[in-house]
């Protein structure tokens, strides 16, 4: 018979060490957490990691209504990619303008009649000059009037922001002046100053004083500014103040100062009070 002591001798105790935590082996309610993971983040396929070793292609599970319906949803996209195709072609194919004649502008070809109006009838010419120059005083003036009576800085920040870049384009390209150019002492700017040609801050301008009053809800007075904008580029081209790519380029940089200016005026708000410039009746003047 074996005493205690012997038995215990006889004994052999094998310590269990607790392995290290892994979140990814533990299950949660039956849900394996390691390959949820992966799920998640894209990288399996069938159940096994393939994140630099195997590829699961989208467009091998595409079916044929998946294209019908992005044909029919997504139309916007599919006429673009179209538009891809089509310029490439023309592009590659196109001959280039020889330096020794003047750049092709489409706009000019589909303005030619009004040119030649305009050539043959200098008062006519002057007159719309006039007119279009207080169409950039009306601009001018709401602008302004939006931060100084309004309070609302944004549409001359987008301003501000525009005609610095569109002076440093302007200086860094100078391109050469239409040889139909015709010029008016009552034209904006008056007195037949030079001018930068790329881009047109009259339509960026008048672009960016049209954003404004669609965000207060002052659609008639948008429509007439978005209105007289379009004669006013069909003006430029007919004179040959602008090519038509300034004018074209115009009304991007009217759409992203705008955006921009925004995201300026927001970031602003949300800096302290003790950032902020106010006037005596307590208003926020930046």
């Amino acid at each position: 018979m074996k005493t205690i002591s012997e038995a215990g001798a006889a004994a052999t105790i094998s310590p269990t060490v607790p392995t290290s935590y892994k979140r990814k082996q533990i299950n949660v309610n039956g849900v394996d957490m390691e390959n949820k993971n992966k799920q998640t983040n894209g990288i399996t396929t069938d159940g096994a990691a393939n994140g630099f070793y195997g590829v699961d292609p989208s467009f091998l599970k595409w079916t044929l209504r998946d294209v019908v319906n992005v044909a029919k949803h997504h139309w916007l996209p599919c006429f673009l990619g179209f538009g891809l195709l089509f310029f490439m072609a023309v592009e590659y194919t196109l001959r280039m303008v020889p330096s020794s004649s003047p750049p092709f502008d489409l706009g000019f070809v589909v303005t030619r009649r009004l040119h030649g109006l305009l050539s043959s009838w200098p008062e006519l010419n002057t007159s719309l000059a006039g007119l279009n120059t207080v169409f950039v005083g009306m601009q001018t003036a709401y602008i302004l009037w939006t931060w100084l009576v309004e309070g609302r800085p944004r549409a001359t920040i987008s301003a501000l922001f525009m005609f610095t870049c569109r002076g440093i384009l302007g200086f860094s390209t100078q391109l050469p002046l239409p040889e139909e150019f015709l010029g008016s002492g009552a034209d904006f700017p008056v007195g037949n100053v030079s001018f930068f040609l790329f881009f047109s801050g009259h339509v960026a301008g008048s672009l960016i004083a049209s954003l404004d009053m669609r965000r207060m809800q002052r659609w008639e007075l948008a429509r007439a500014f978005d209105l007289l904008n379009v004669l006013q580029v069909i003006r430029l081209l007919g004179t040959r103040g602008h090519y038509t790519i300034d004018l074209a380029v115009g009304v991007g940089a009217g759409v992203l100062f705008d955006s921009l200016a925004g995201k300026y005026v927001e970031w602003k708000q949300r800096k302290p009070i003790a950032n902020t410039v106010t006037v005596k009746d307590g208003r926020r003047l930046f």
